[in-house]
């Protein structure tokens, strides 16, 4: 029995990625923005015990958290970190964004034939205006890879590639967010409600 459990304990893999990520820099958006990130997200762990692969337990949370906070904190004006939601959201929100992870998968190097792990990830977006009504839905995929060669353990390549893959959802996030047909127009009409109380101050 002690052997048998010694035999199962070697085969199972954990993985704490705890990524640290820099703003982009760019013009923001004249918006304040709610972040609400569940603790589901914040602490997001992904376990796969398959009779073909060892046991994986791989834990995003901390390294999701900071990448989904420091890339939205330096797209928009303002944000507000949100303990809760819908409810006591603070006056002059314009916008609640809310994250999900909806998947992450990661092949191993035995599995592709080539020298690398390779990870997905794909999320789930909810943006909400001030009275909490669905403003847009969209998703962000992620793909991140690296080479085992120079690296320690599986571990090690593992969390590497995860990295990557963050950072590429962190990419997409900024670049992508003005091509989501419902988030143009919403910026439109904040940036023509700006003009026109511009223009009445002028008067």
């Amino acid at each position: 029995m002690v052997i048998l459990t010694g035999l199962l304990t070697a085969c199972a893999h954990t993985v704490s990625v705890d990524g640290k990520f820099p703003a982009p820099v760019g013009t923001q958006h004249p918006l304040t923005v709610g972040i609400f990130l569940s603790d589901d997200f914040r602490k997001f762990s992904y376990s796969e015990n398959r009779d073909d692969r060892d046991e994986w337990n791989i834990n995003t949370g901390r390294a999701q958290k900071n990448l989904f906070e420091t890339v939205l904190g330096s797209m928009f004006k303002e944000t507000v970190n949100l303990s809760q939601y819908p409810s006591d959201l603070p006056q002059g929100v314009d916008l609640v964004i809310v994250p999900e992870v909806r998947e992450l998968q990661f092949t191993m190097p035995r599995e592709t034939r080539v020298n690398i792990f390779e990870v997905w990830i794909k999320y789930d977006m909810h943006a909400y205006n001030q009275q909490g009504e669905s403003v847009a839905d969209w998703v962000i995929t992620a793909y991140g890879k690296t080479p085992t060669a120079f690296l320690k353990s599986q571990e090690a390549a593992l969390a590497q590639a995860i990295n990557v893959a963050l950072r590429d959802a962190g990419a997409t996030l900024y670049t992508g967010f003005e091509r989501v047909p419902e988030l143009q127009a919403f910026l439109a009409g904040k940036q023509r409600a700006l003009s026109m109380k511009q223009t009445e101050t002028d008067e």
